[in-house]
């Protein structure tokens, strides 16, 4: 009787853990389906789609003329994928991940922001990041900016056990 109670116990709390949205792996998941963070995964799915349809209509047309300049523009979009995958995920090993994601894409737009200010004859045609992203209203500067900052919250609120404080936490 003891074994077939404890069974029962540890499949109850299987679908508890379920229903809350606790990973097997990495720790609880939720989707971040409101507020910033679903905001957040528009605007990389966006740029996702843009700097790879971008990037590589250049790597076909205009290569010989801005090899620098493209090849930065494909690690943007390599970089805006692999973010809009990990923010989706939301489990906590996707969020650590993710930061690091986006210190190097913050890291990026500023090397290739100065880069392209000091030496414009590195890009003589704009990359995503060139000039701090001034082709897209400067959001690939503010946009990762933005990410850490919520995937900083979300980390101290999720991963610390802690219940979201708002709906722009979830």
């Amino acid at each position: 009787m003891a074994a077939k109670d404890a069974a029962n116990d540890a499949a109850n709390d299987a679908a508890k853990d379920a229903a809350k949205g606790a990973g097997a792996r990495g720790g609880p998941t939720r989707r971040p389906d409101r507020g910033a963070g679903a905001l957040l995964i528009v605007a990389y799915s966006v740029f996702a789609l843009s700097a790879t349809a971008r990037s590589l209509y250049q790597a076909t047309t205009e290569f010989g003329r801005a090899p620098v300049a493209i090849l930065f523009s494909l690690f943007a979009a390599a970089t805006y994928i692999v973010a809009t995958v990990l923010l989706v995920r939301d489990t906590a090993r996707a969020r650590r991940i993710a930061r690091i994601v986006c210190v190097f894409e913050a890291l990026g737009v500023i090397v290739v922001g100065t880069l392209s200010v000091i030496d414009a004859g590195l890009f003589p045609i704009a990359s995503v990041w060139s000039t701090f992203g001034i082709g897209y209203a400067c959001v690939p500067l503010i946009l990762p900016l933005l990410a850490l900052w919520w995937l900083q919250r979300r980390i101290t609120t999720l991963d610390a056990g802690a219940a979201p404080r708002s709906a722009g936490d979830l």
